[in-house]
C-alpha cells in the first residue's frame, strides 16, 4: 500500500483522537469550575504506528480490505483515574453519552490477565466530519487508575524487548509488582474520601484566589489606585490566612463593592 494511502486511512483516526481527548478534557475541566472531585484525573490518546497496524494484521490474519473493521484499537484513548471506584463512574459517564456507542466492553479488573495485567476496556463508535462527509469509526477506551498505568506501562516496555518471549525470572517479578499495585490501590482507596475532601478544598481556593484577582482587576478601571491598593492588601491578609471560610466571606464581600462600583459608573454614564 501506498504511503499516501496510508494516511488518508489514519487522518480521521487523528481526529477522533484528538476530539475526543478535547470532550474528556473538558469534562476534567467542568468538574473543576463546579469545585467537584473529577473522575478523570489525565487524558491521552494516540493512533497505532503502521508498522504496529501491520503486525497485528499479520497476527491476527487480518486481510487489508478488512482492517478498519477487524482492528478496534486503531484509535485509542486512555483516562486515568487516581482510584479505582473512579473507573465504573467514568464507564457509566461514556455509557450516557449521545456522542459515543459503546460497541463492547472488557473488564480486566475482574478477569485479571495472566500476566497481572488490569484495566477497563470500551470499544466506541465515534463519528468524525471529513471533506468526504461523516465517517464512523472504533475507538479503543481504555480506563486504570495511575498505579495500574505505571505497570502496564513498564510490561508493554518488557513485552517489546522480548517479543512475547519474555523470561520466567522476568515474568516472576511482573507478577509480584502486579499483586503490590492491587495492595497499593486498596490503600488508595480506603483513604479515597479523605484525598477527595482535601483535592475539593484545594480547587475551591483556586477558584475562589482566581475570582477575587479578576475582581480587583477589573476594580482598577472603576475606582482609585488607592482605594484598589487596600483592597488587594486585605486579599493578601486574608489570603495568608489560609482559612477557606474568611477567603469565602471576602469575596461576598467584594462582589458587593465591586457591585456598587459598577452601579456607579452605570450612572456617571447615563
Amino acid at each position: 500500500m501506498e504511503i499516501q494511502l496510508w494516511r488518508s486511512i489514519l487522518c480521521p483516526y487523528e481526529l477522533a483522537v484528538r476530539e475526543l481527548m478535547v470532550k474528556f478534557e473538558h469534562i476534567i475541566e467542568e468538574h473543576r469550575q463546579k469545585d467537584l472531585y473529577s473522575p478523570i484525573e489525565q487524558v491521552c490518546g494516540r493512533v497505532k504506528t503502521i508498522s504496529s497496524l501491520l503486525e497485528k494484521m499479520q497476527r491476527k490474519h487480518v486481510p487489508m480490505e478488512r482492517m478498519e473493521e477487524e482492528i478496534e484499537d486503531i484509535a485509542g484513548v486512555r483516562l486515568i483515574c487516581q482510584f479505582e471506584e473512579d473507573i465504573e463512574t467514568v464507564a457509566s459517564l461514556i455509557k450516557k453519552r449521545a456522542d459515543m456507542t459503546v460497541k463492547s466492553e472488557k473488564d480486566y479488573l475482574t478477569h485479571i490477565k495472566q500476566s497481572g495485567y488490569r484495566s477497563f476496556h470500551m470499544i466506541v463508535y465515534y463519528t468524525v466530519e471529513t471533506i468526504d462527509g461523516p465517517k464512523r469509526l472504533q475507538v479503543e477506551i481504555q480506563i486504570r487508575t495511575m498505579a495500574m498505568n505505571f505497570w502496564a506501562t513498564i510490561e508493554h516496555s518488557l513485552q517489546y524487548k522480548y517479543k512475547g518471549d519474555m523470561p520466567e525470572h522476568v515474568a516472576e517479578r511482573l507478577s509480584k509488582a502486579a499483586d503490590a499495585i492491587i495492595s497499593l490501590d486498596k490503600e488508595m482507596s480506603s483513604v479515597r474520601t479523605e484525598i477527595m475532601d482535601a483535592q475539593i478544598s484545594s480547587q475551591m481556593q483556586s477558584n475562589l484566589v482566581k475570582d477575587i484577582l479578576n475582581n480587583i482587576e477589573n476594580l482598577y478601571k472603576l475606582s482609585n489606585k488607592r482605594e484598589v491598593m487596600k483592597i488587594q492588601d486585605e486579599f493578601l491578609r486574608v489570603y495568608e490566612t489560609k482559612d477557606i471560610q474568611q477567603l469565602q466571606r471576602f469575596h461576598r464581600q467584594l462582589d458587593i463593592i465591586s457591585e456598587g462600583y459598577r452601579a456607579q459608573s452605570v450612572e456617571i454614564n447615563i
